[in-house]
């Protein structure tokens, strides 16, 4: 077999909670689950981020804090975070501009996994 130099990069078809958009976006797939007793980032699955939030899922109040909890745990501005998908559901998706790629997202969310 011919030696591969350096480190193999993975198959893009390796299943992640955060991947690219066409438009240069990062897009992070997260499972909410508000009314906990604090923000934390629970588990990183191949399907998505679990996310505690210490916020009540009533009037957009659990998605302004997961807002602001990723950005704290991204080390990025609010206003480079949107909630894209799943205002009303567990099931959301944080699209996410900036210059970080997405296997660093998913570094910083491992790290900050409990």
């Amino acid at each position: 077999a011919p030696k591969q130099g350096g480190k193999p990069k993975p198959p893009e078809s390796v299943p992640s909670p955060v991947t690219r958009g066409k438009s240069g976006t990062v897009s992070i797939a997260v499972h909410a689950k508000p009314g906990s007793k604090q923000n934390a980032i629970t588990d990183v699955s191949p399907e998505a981020v679990g996310v505690a939030i210490a916020a009540p899922p009533t009037d957009g109040e659990a998605n302004a804090e997961l807002v602001r909890f990723l950005s704290k745990v991204l080390n990025v501005k609010k206003s480079d975070l949107c909630l894209d998908k799943g205002s009303r559901s567990r099931e959301k998706v944080i699209s996410m501009s900036g210059s970080m790629s997405p296997e660093e997202v998913l570094e910083k969310l491992k790290n900050a996994a409990t």
